[in-house]
């Protein structure tokens, strides 16, 4: 499982996700009678955000995190050395990667948030997909579907259910108050800047990571928390994990 957030607003995008990779085993005794499956933690430096650097394109993983036996990030790579062209542009990517992964991983319960750019004569336009491996499924979610019109607002994927309570417009009941139900207070995308849709995908992931550990559940999420920005003018690392060793002792 996985939580990754992607926010899309008038002057960026940005992309963030969690670090943790869990497996689901199923043991088997000696003679051959099968164990209940249990999900288990394999990683804590899982890389499920990336950037196509020469495009300015944010992918970001989530859902089955490993495919044919190996970290997501490898066959992310992999298709990157072998397919990906610096003349693609978003709509090019997206359609090369979903080809790719549903003919090698057809069956993965993998899914995808794949963001950029694309320019209409001198005009940027913002380009958000939500993409599923297993129903080969592509779609832009950052338009009205009647009219094609941009708008600006957060999407995630993964470990969900704990954000919906908090993003999600829906009424509340105020105990003490005759029980009186009121609306959820809005956020208003159109006017969030970029740095304010950064500070909430870092909440959004740190919360949900948060509320996993403290309740009675699987702890699917968790890790460092990456934190990806791609605007017209270009795209960056906000804060990205990286190969360390602090206390190295050799054996």
């Amino acid at each position: 499982m996985s939580i990754i957030f992607t926010t899309y607003v008038p002057e960026g995008i940005v992309m963030a996700s969690d670090s943790r990779q869990t497996a689901t085993i199923e043991g088997v005794m000696p003679d051959g009678k099968k164990l209940p499956k249990f999900e288990t933690v394999t990683s804590d430096n899982c890389y499920k955000l990336f950037l196509l650097e020469e495009q300015h394109i944010g992918v970001a993983v989530f859902g089955e995190t490993i495919l044919g036996g190996t970290p997501v990030e490898h066959s992310v790579r992999l298709f990157m050395e072998e397919y990906n062209d610096p003349k693609d542009d978003i709509l090019d990517v997206v359609e090369k990667m979903m080809r790719h992964f549903s003919a090698k991983y057809p069956s993965a319960d993998t899914a995808f948030h794949m963001c950029g750019y694309k320019f209409a004569g001198k005009v940027s336009v913002p380009y958000v997909y939500h993409c599923q491996v297993s129903r080969n499924e592509i779609k832009r979610i950052n338009v009205r579907p009647d009219t094609d019109q941009v708008i600006y607002g957060t999407a995630w994927g993964g470990q969900s259910d704990i954000v919906a309570q908090l993003v999600q417009p829906g009424m509340r009941t105020i105990h003490g108050l005759n029980n009186v139900q009121v609306v959820n207070p809005p956020i208003i995308w159109d006017a969030m800047s970029v740095q304010d849709a950064i500070d909430f995908s870092i909440f959004t992931v740190w919360t949900t990571m948060e509320m996993v550990r403290f309740q009675a559940r699987p702890k699917n999420v968790g890790g460092p928390i990456d934190v990806l920005l791609i605007t017209p003018r270009g795209s960056g690392w906000i804060q990205r994990k990286d190969v360390y060793n602090d206390n190295y002792t050799p054996y």
